[in-house]
């Protein structure tokens, strides 16, 4: 018999395995590929529709992981049901095919859908009828940058058009704003609201590839649809959404301006900002529909600390069906987005719930609802909490769980930001892993999934992705594979189950980890805190000095 030598990273992850698992060792059949494999085939088949809220893909989706949160033997969360409403409304908007333009002596039209993606949250519709066009920068106002987009700038009852993520774009400065690294200023999101504290009528964001981080296509899907908001009496822009690159610099040259010139000139503290003398007409009418989504909330009570909860996250929904792609497909299925996190939570629950040693604190498994349309279920679990933060000891959530194979490494999204960095850290090296950064903190990744809403609330979340430091072909071949994911499959009907080109295992690998992760916070009475220099440190301590 030949001997070969063990790889170093393996034998740890087997020490690992068997510390971790020899006097209780009956949850580790919860984490099978091919239990795995199964709840993500069927949360991601056609017979879901895509998940989204209102739909029968909703209801099917919501009957499915109630019967799971049963059969492995959870509680329900949330009194006597597994369910907690979530009121939204739906508003579908039906824009004019294009939007006609005016000025400096030039008339000319953009088309809708090709150059431009508009959508309306007010109940009434909206109309632009020769409303006026402004260049407003980044449309960013940052104090502690001293940072002022509008300052001198009139928008009030006009549109503005403002580029995507922030000025510190593409420079290695981490003082100007958080340099190559999203700051909430660059979030679309952001541009919007602050469009409407100004007073526009409208906000388009100027699309780029690189610091949108995905292509065009990925917005297209919001044209003439429908789009569900919490139910809010915030101030809003009648008009919100996106304009191409191409698009804009045609609407810059018939304003006789360089449109490279202007976003150069508005990368530089003091830029001001201008009106550019062409109108825009066009109208979107709607139809409103309001109705109640779904959380689902499962948990297990702590025997020691039952008061004290950790609560995971995966949020259920995608994007439903939409108009046909080339090959005639017109369901999103959202295998990897996120049918595959979603299985990996109910892995992770039934993993607990198979635990011999029962946790000293109570573990919530909270799949929410609405994540596409702007992490509404988690923003409404934020503000009506069924646990309440105050003894919310920490939130773990999971956006897309790794397909790509074993990897070396797990990616920390805001890695630096609080003690469950070190947690992962700590049985990421047992494992014979590493953690490493966020590869790509310019896309802003920390502020696009639903643990931002427990953050914005204080409590310390921890946010995992796909490692690229693949075990056996190294970090090219990670890399590669993550962005052929966001060109041909994110957000597009083609995010299904392929049996040919998934590999679970190292999805399985990061679950463990953030099943260690939770059962050491569920031993133990210590709270994990926000380190110094987060933005959301002060918050935690305003309830937990």
């Amino acid at each position: 018999m030949q001997y070969r030598t063990i790889p170093v990273f393996l034998l740890a992850a087997l020490l690992m395995e068997a510390c971790t698992s020899g006097t209780d060792a009956s949850y580790t059949a919860s984490f099978s590929p091919d239990s795995l494999r199964e709840r993500i085939i069927k949360l991601s088949s056609d017979e879901f529709m895509g998940r989204k809220p209102f739909t029968q893909g909703e209801v099917r989706t919501l009957d499915y992981l109630q019967s799971q949160f049963e059969a492995i033997g959870l509680e329900p969360g949330n009194g006597a049901s597994y369910l907690q409403e979530v009121p939204l409304v739906a508003i579908t908007t039906t824009a004019d095919p294009a939007m006609m333009l005016e000025g400096h002596d030039k008339k000319f039209q953009l088309n809708g859908y090709d150059d431009y993606v508009i959508w309306t949250q007010s109940r009434d519709g909206a109309v632009l009828d020769g409303d006026e066009l402004v260049f407003a920068g980044f449309g960013i106002i940052a104090p502690e940058y001293n940072w002022n987009d509008y300052e001198g700038l009139d928008v009030k009852d006009k549109v503005v058009l403002v580029m995507v993520n922030d000025p510190g774009f593409g420079t290695d400065d981490s003082t100007f704003f958080k340099g190559s690294a999203m700051t909430y200023y660059g979030r679309w999101t952001y541009k919007f609201e602050e469009a409407a504290r100004q007073g526009a009528k409208g906000c388009l964001v100027i699309h780029d590839d690189a610091p949108a981080s995905y292509p065009f296509g990925v917005l297209q899907p919001n044209w003439n649809t429908s789009k569900l908001y919490l139910d809010s009496d915030q101030p809003v822009c009648p008009v919100e959404g996106w304009i191409t690159l191409p698009a804009t610099k045609k609407v810059f040259e018939a304003a006789g301006l360089d449109f490279t010139t202007q976003l150069t000139a508005a990368r530089k503290p003091g830029f001001k900002g201008k009106a550019l003398g062409i109108s825009a007409r066009t109208e979107l009418t709607v139809t409103v529909t309001q109705n109640n989504s779904y959380n689902v909330i499962g948990k297990i009570t702590g025997t020691q600390r039952p008061d004290e909860t950790i609560i995971y996250t995966a949020h259920w929904d995608h994007l439903g069906v939409g108009q046909p792609d080339e090959a005639g497909d017109s369901i999103y299925n959202g295998a990897m987005d996120n049918a595959s996190g979603t299985a990996g939570l109910i892995a992770i629950a039934e993993a607990f719930a198979n635990l011999e040693t029962k946790p000293e604190r109570t573990l919530v498994f909270l799949a929410v609802t609405a994540e596409e349309e702007g992490l509404l279920g988690s923003a409404h679990y934020a503000a009506y909490p069924v646990f309440p933060k105050e003894t919310t000891v920490a939130n773990i959530n999971m956006d897309v769980v790794n397909p790509f194979g074993k990897m070396k490494d797990i990616v920390v999204v805001g890695l630096g930001q609080s003690d469950l960095d070190d947690y992962l850290i700590d049985v990421s090296r047992e494992a014979g892993r590493y953690v490493s950064p966020d590869p790509t903190p310019a896309a802003g990744h920390y502020f696009r999934s639903d643990h931002f809403n427990f953050a914005k609330i204080g409590i310390p979340a921890l946010y995992t992705d796909s490692g690229i430091d693949h075990v056996d072909s190294g970090k090219d071949y990670g890399n590669k594979m993550v962005a052929e994911y966001i060109a041909e499959r994110y957000h597009q009907q083609s995010d299904e189950f392929d049996s040919t080109t998934w590999n679970l295992e190292g999805g399985i690998d990061d679950l463990k980890l953030l099943f260690e992760v939770g059962r050491r916070l569920a031993s133990e009475s210590t709270w994990p805190e926000w380190k110094a220099g987060s933005e959301f440190k002060s918050i935690r301590e305003q309830y937990r000095p």
